[in-house]
């Protein structure tokens, strides 16, 4: 799902121009990630919680060459999806089982 669905569904369920929408999506995801950069972590109940991580230097391979590559330390925005959401998955999952 692209941004402009989300934005499209949205304003048709709240009978809402697309323009409008789409500014409200973009400021909300502006937020978020403004939230990220300045505390290092946003809690959304019961979607979850995106925290900034820091991923550790390590050695890796260039897979055409067989090169060892030094990755430096970095980093990085990690999820961890929130009680409601993993429920919502998990049947989702046993739907799709059968």
């Amino acid at each position: 799902m692209t941004k402009k669905e989300i934005v499209r569904r949205i304003a048709d369920s709240l009978d809402l121009s697309h323009r409008k929408t789409r500014e409200i999506v973009q400021s909300t995801f502006d937020a978020v990630v403004e939230t990220i950069i300045e505390d290092g972590r946003i809690e959304l109940r019961n979607f979850g919680v995106f925290e900034v991580k820091k991923r550790a230097a390590r050695k890796a391979h260039n897979p055409k060459t067989g090169e060892a590559v030094n990755v430096p330390a970095k980093y990085v925005v990690t999820f961890r999806p929130g009680k409601v959401m993993e429920e919502r998955v998990a049947k989702f999952a046993k739907k799709k089982k059968r």
